[in-house]
């Protein structure tokens, strides 16, 4: 892995037609794709709930927010696997501002 990093946060809604365990081997899979090109900062499960709108005739989702750090070229890998994995709703990854304050 190069030397220059990035903090990530990806948030994903995953699907909730095949129950939550179904979700928690997604969000399993995910995790170890992300250790293993970069470092997992944190995991933040939001769990099961109603979407803003209707996906694939889908009402509920569960939403997870994964922060990490990594190459500048993980990211667009990580969005690939994403689009072709069954499950998925929805997935948006930005990169974090490196004078962003938490909590302030």
């Amino acid at each position: 892995m190069s030397a220059l990093t990035n903090n990530y946060e990806t948030m994903m809604v995953f699907t909730m037609t095949k129950g939550e365990e179904y979700a928690a081997e997604l969000l399993e899979r995910f995790k170890s794709l992300i250790e293993e090109n970069g470092t997992l900062e944190s995991i933040d499960e939001w769990g099961k709930r109603k979407l803003a709108y209707l996906i694939n005739d889908e009402t509920d989702g569960y939403y997870v927010l994964i922060n990490f750090s990594s190459n500048h070229e993980f990211p667009a890998e990580l969005d690939r696997v994403v689009n072709i994995t069954d499950g998925v709703l929805r997935s948006l990854t930005i990169k974090k501002d490196e004078g962003e304050v938490k909590d302030a």
